[in-house]
């Protein structure tokens, strides 16, 4: 088991760490996320059913380990901001750093489930349909339906803060 998940690391680290700071927007909290979701990915191997594949299933976990971690920050009376600004920038956001960008990614948050969701790991983990369907336990169709309306959605969103 150790040998084999060992080339589950190998092949899906650089991915899923890309998934994850997309998400967070933070090298060092990314970095942590990876690690737990590695361990919890490991710890829990024998639940993982083959319904999607295990790529689909390591962003799944990323991402609930990072709204725990968001859950928690709230639970204490810490701001996003006041957390975002604490930890070091990373690359990205010093490249695209803008109060539009923030903006955006307040309102993205501010959509509904499945809605979030759903763009979440189109947008940044950039998975398929057919493997949103199976994060979800629906269909191809459903998850691409379900995007264009979650879309629509924060493109309102955006009209309604002047951003578009």
């Amino acid at each position: 088991m150790d040998k084999e998940f060992h080339e589950i690391y190998e092949k899906y680290n650089s991915d899923l760490y890309a998934f994850i700071l997309k998400l967070c927007g933070n090298e060092t909290l990314a970095k942590d996320i990876l690690q737990d979701t590695m361990l919890r990915a490991m710890t829990n191997f024998d639940q993982y059913n083959g319904k999607c594949n295990i790529k689909t299933w390591l962003c799944t976990i990323a991402k609930n380990i990072y709204f725990d971690h968001l859950r928690k920050s709230e639970n204490r009376n810490i701001s996003l901001d006041s957390a975002e600004n604490a930890a070091e920038d990373s690359f990205e956001q010093k490249i695209t750093d803008s109060d539009t960008a923030i903006r955006i990614h307040h309102l993205l948050h501010e959509l509904d489930e499945p809605y979030r969701e759903v763009l979440l790991l189109r947008i940044f983990a950039e998975l398929k349909f057919s493997d949103i369907g199976s994060v979800f336990g629906k269909s191809e169709n459903w998850a691409g339906v379900t995007f264009y309306r979650g879309k629509q959605k924060l493109i309102e969103l955006m009209k309604k803060e002047g951003l578009l």
